[in-house]
């Protein structure tokens, strides 16, 4: 169910989001029905397996009411309508609250499910549909995480079919054969559905404008009046419906809504006229033109055809003879010599750059006109670019070389090697200019991508070392000598530092890199290997791995990954790596199926876990360490990331992970926390097993590098709950509090602190960093630290600070003047992170006392200026415990000249979290009644009406709650009510949020002293609702509730004994 599910999904509206729509077509419909065919009658046939309990429930808002559910297995708890039967954990299978207007269910079981589709009766497709739409990923849900819906090689269901072997027999072990029972028949139904499915695409091929013009300009070229050598007559548009609108349709606008796109006008040779209507669902024939009006008749006449020529072939026979003689058939496209398959790159990157597939549309286009000029232009062009050499030769001082070569007048078999030929028509063939290579959408960050080095060249008259020179010389013996020759000079030119500056420079100027280039076009493995060796060393400078990109080596070396000489696979790979470290050669490499070459190095099979090494094992593992290398540069670019987890890598690191090398780890872990950024690869990490892989090599590594990685990985995986959880379950928190010791470090610091600061975000997480005394590390961490680390750091001390005992131990170590110190930086996330923690420690009074002499307060209130919206929410939040916990909260407010305007403006902002966060902090400021005069007189009043009309719970909480506290003062509950604030407060009533209610009867009790407002609660229902929360566990809700209906019920009494008197 989840494949057939997340392709239906893909054609909506609503991209990226959990709850896409599904569309109202004829598929989709389809695919409603087998679910509901699925789903009735299973618990019949299934019984055992209908009853499994589901991970998470499937949670959707249905259509139908709790009287609908007349059976006695329910019964109504509060406003809620709950099955008898529930789960070990207490919880009702199936479940009923209001939600807004209508009402929300959730279903815990197969069995439940049918239930709901038995009471919806007629509306039971709109209920599957509804469910479908909310939930994501029902096989996830359903089953759990370990069986979503994934791309790559799907390994889940095996290995639980191998737990459960090894489990033996128990009630446990019955419960998941039975899971495994429907994961089978959920798996073999999403099978069905996807066959359906593809047949009725199949079926469903629709025609383009695009296609229309296509077909009729290709059979243009085929009419004229000699019946021996054409196949038509004449073959035109319709003269009546000839103008062409935006969207590439000829026909009229009210026609196009019946799929219409052009009606053409044909002549066979050997029967009447047609006039032939092309539409979104094909070729058909119309009754044509009406003689008195003038007008065409659209009706249809016979049948509809996918295809022109078929409809041509089946109403004239002399169409079908003649087109079968036509050395052009229509449904072969004959392909130019020069005709470049670009099938295989289906990505289009949009970069500003002309890529294979625009080459090849502008060369079938010119052959449509004539098949012999693209032939002749191409000569023309290769004659102009031998006299003329590219610019990029220019740049690379590759055209002396050229003008030496013609006053020798020697060539050797290098020089007119094939390799060196293609290598000349790559390099001619690049049009766009080196200032725009950088333009592709990546996922690293700027910091990471190198800056444009200048292109330093040597002057002729500049001191240089011999070393330059001799060089030079190796470099001419490789472009003129023999392959004995060739094979000493590469030799000589290893015995140089490669890794100097000069060396590397001193190949390039001389032109030595595009020799060394067309070296791994020959078929000579020691020239190869040579030339792979000095490629390797030099590639780590800046501007030779772009020279090296601009020569087209990327591609060559792509081609020898799959080479069977293991060496030379693994020198490609690591060159690759070095290559790779900007955005033009990440997308070369994907481009020319260098990320599937990559993950296929990485299969080395059990070579990686085996004790006994042999040599060819120690090769294998080279190879796919190389290839981890080099996939670990690649992965920086988001479709690269993509690329990697179509070809199946993701279960091949899982497998490198268990290595025992450290050369191996080192890439593997690398290339994980990298793609970590990415959601799928997050959940396969999880459900791959490989937490626990990390954070065994966090405990038992020495090697800092390798641990900076793992903590890394943890950092970005931490996001989850599940995560959180597994990492304090393997015992993956000690070590982490552990490196807090490194301060000499940063990188590995940063990382450490960034897992600790996600980890801490789980309760349980916090109370065991508690016991590793963790809380003095990170203090000790807040001086003279980059903003990487501190950013971590005070994140980390935030979350901890929400458990009481934390505060104090903040407070005892020395924390809070540095933190307060921290408010004057212009980091944004540090900003945010450091709000957040001076905040929570401003929850104990102690604290508050140092906040408040250090003039914390007033910092935080002068980031209420700040143009980022999360650190307004964030000073904000701060601010309210500030004002609750600090002596003469009302006098410090005060004091802050234009503090109390400037957050009453801020309810202007269009940010949901800022105006939650300042009507929380309006709340508390409005506690002291000369502060609530000042903010009245600044307009609170009609801007907090002005938001009333929301349907976010958290801003409803402390929007009501402001309400409530500002009604204390002059004749504001009379302007809330004249600023109809009051009709949608009662609405947040039916809100599922306990604090909702809570504020909500707060402020209706402070507006019902207002006769006016009483009438407008009262027309809006609000009676019944608070009759039901009067019964409340909460006091001061019941408080509320009953106060607010007091008033409401003395005003109706008053009214009555005013009638009779």
């Amino acid at each position: 169910m989840g494949q057939a599910l997340a392709r239906a999904k893909q054609g909506t509206s609503t991209t990226g989001s959990a709850s896409g729509k599904l569309e109202y077509n004829s598929v989709n419909e389809q695919l409603l029905n087998s679910i509901i065919r699925f789903i009735e009658g299973y618990s019949a046939k299934h019984p055992d397996e209908a009853k499994v309990i589901f991970k998470s429930a499937l949670v959707w808002e249905t259509d139908l009411q709790p009287s609908d559910f007349a059976d006695d297995n329910y019964e109504k708890s509060g406003v809620e309508l709950i099955s008898k039967e529930k789960t070990k954990d207490d919880v009702p299978l199936l479940r009923m609250r209001p939600r807004g207007e209508k009402y929300e269910i959730s279903v815990m079981t197969t069995e439940q499910a049918e239930t709901v589709l038995r009471v919806a009766g007629d509306k039971k497709m709109r209920e599957v549909r509804a469910c479908c739409e909310a939930t994501k990923d029902p096989m996830a849900n359903m089953l759990g995480d370990r069986f979503a819906n994934v791309d790559g090689e799907y390994m889940s269901t095996y290995r639980y079919m191998d737990e459960i072997m090894k489990e033996g027999s128990c009630e446990e072990t019955d419960e998941k054969k039975a899971a495994l029972k429907l994961l089978l028949h959920l798996q073999a139904f999403d099978n069905d559905m996807l066959n359906q499915l593809i047949k009725q695409m199949e079926q469903n091929i629709r025609l383009t404008p695009n296609d229309v013009e296509n077909k009729v300009a290709i059979l243009k070229k085929y009419c004229g009046e000699d019946e021996e050598k054409f196949v038509l007559e004449k073959l035109a548009y319709n003269e009546n419906h000839n103008t062409v609108f935006s969207n590439g349709c000829r026909a009229p606008p009210w026609r196009q809504f019946h799929g219409d796109i052009a009606y053409i006008d044909v002549k066979p040779y050997d029967c009447d006229d047609l006039l032939v209507t092309a539409s979104t669902s094909g070729y058909y024939c119309t009754e044509g033109m009406d003689k008195d009006s003038n007008q065409l008749k659209f009706e249809r006449v016979g049948d509809i055809y996918r295809d022109l020529d078929v409809l041509l072939r089946d109403k004239s026979p002399k169409f079908a003879e003649m087109i079968d003689k036509q050395d052009f058939a229509l449904h072969i496209e004959e392909r130019d010599p020069n005709y470049i398959d670009t099938a295989a790159d289906l990505d289009v990157d949009h970069d500003g750059e002309t890529t294979a597939r625009d080459q090849q549309h502008s060369r079938l286009q010119q052959y449509k006109d004539d098949p012999q000029k693209p032939q002749e232009k191409g000569t023309k062009s290769q004659k102009k670019k031998k006299l003329e050499p590219s610019l990029k030769w220019k740049n690379l001082g590759l055209e002396d070389r050229d003008v030496d070569k013609e006053e020798t007048g020697k060539a050797t078999k290098k020089a007119d090697s094939p390799g060196r030929r293609r290598l000349r028509h790559r390099i001619s063939r690049q049009k766009t200019p080196l200032d725009v290579e950088d333009s592709f959408s990546e996922s690293s960050t700027e910091s990471e991508e190198e800056e444009e080095a200048p292109d330093r060249r040597n002057e002729a008259n500049s001191d240089l070392p011999s070393e330059y020179w001799q060089i030079q010389k190796l470099v001419k013996y490789l472009k003129g000598g023999n392959q004995t020759a060739t094979i000493i000079a590469l030799c000589s030119m290893r015995d140089f530092n490669l890794a100097q500056e000069t060396c590397q420079l001193a190949i390039r100027d001389v032109g030595g890199l595009e020799v060394l280039i067309n070296l791994l076009d020959t078929t000579d493995i020691k020239c190869q290997i040579g030339s792979l060796k000095i490629l390797k060393e030099i590639s780590k400078n800046t501007q030779i791995r772009r020279s090296i990109a601009d020569l087209g080596g990327l591609q060559t070396m792509v081609n020898i990954l799959e080479d069977e000489n293991k060496e030379l696979k693994c020198l490609a790979a690591e060159t690759i790596a070095n290559v790779a470290k900007f955005r033009r050669a990440r997308r070369t490499v994907r481009q020319h199926k260098g990320i599937k070459r990559l993950v296929g190095l990485l299969d080395c099979g059990a070579s990686v876990t085996s004790k006994e090494v042999t040599k060819e094992m120690e090769k294998d593992i080279d190879v796919a360490r190389c290839g981890a290398l080099a996939l670990w540069s690649c992965s920086k670019s988001t479709k690269n990331k993509q690329a990697m987890r179509k070809a199946g890598a993701i279960p091949l690191l899982a497998r490198l992970l268990k290595s025992q090398h450290e050369d191996m780890l080192i890439p593997v872990v690398g290339t994980l926390q990298e793609c970590a950024s990415e959601s799928s690869y997050r959940l396969a990490i999880r459900t791959e097993g490989m937490i626990e892989d990390l954070v065994e090599n966090l405990k038992s590594s020495e090697n800092q590098e390798l641990q900076m990685h793992c903590a890394s990985a943890v950092f970005k995986c931490a996001e989850e709950q599940e995560t959180r959880d597994l990492v304090r379950q393997h015992g993956g928190l000690d070590p982490l509090a552990k490196l807090l010791t490194n301060k000499d470090n940063k990188e590995l610091l940063a990382a450490a602190t960034g897992a600790i600061w996600k980890c801490a975000i789980s309760p349980e997480n916090v109370l065991r960093f508690q016991e590793l005394k963790a809380i003095d590390l990170l203090v000790n961490l807040l001086n003279d630290q980059p903003e990487e680390v501190l950013v971590n750091v005070v994140g980390a001390l935030g979350e901890c600070a929400r458990d009481p005992p934390n505060r104090m131990a903040i407070r005892k170590s020395g924390g809070i003047p540095p933190l307060v110190n921290l408010l004057t930086g212009t980091n944004q996330a540090l900003l945010v992170n450091v709000t957040k923690a001076v905040g929570q420690c401003a929850e104990e009074p102690d604290n508050m006392v140092i906040i408040d002499k250090l003039d914390g307060v007033r910092l935080l209130w002068s980031l209420l200026k700040n143009q980022n919206p999360d650190v307004q929410a964030s000073a904000a939040w701060a601010i309210c415990p500030c004002i609750e916990n600090a002596k003469e909260a009302g006098e410090m407010v005060r004091s802050f000249v234009g503090g109390l305007e400037l957050i009453v403006g801020l309810l202007k902002s269009e940010h949901r979290e800022v105006l939650a966060s300042v009507c929380a902090a309006i709340a508390n400021i409005a506690k002291d009644e000369e502060n609530l005069a000042v903010i009245t007189d600044h307009g609170v009043v009609p801007m907090l009406a002005r938001l009333t009309n929301t349907v976010d719970d958290r801003l409803r909480q402390h929007l009501a709650e402001a309400i409530a506290r500002c009604c204390s003062w002059g004749n504001n509950r009379v302007a809330f009510g004249q600023a109809k604030a009051v009709a949608p407060l009662v609405k947040y009533l039916k809100s599922t949020d306990d604090a909702v209610h809570r504020s909500t009867a707060r402020a209706l009790f402070q507006l019902s002293k207002d006769p006016d407002n009483c009438i407008t609660m009262h027309e809006a229902g609000v009676v019944k609702p608070l009759m039901e929360m009067v019964g409340a566990s909460d006091e001061v809700l019941q408080e509320a509730a009953a106060g607010c209906i007091g008033n409401i019920r003395r005003l109706a009494l008053a009214n009555e004994k005013a009638k009779f008197s």
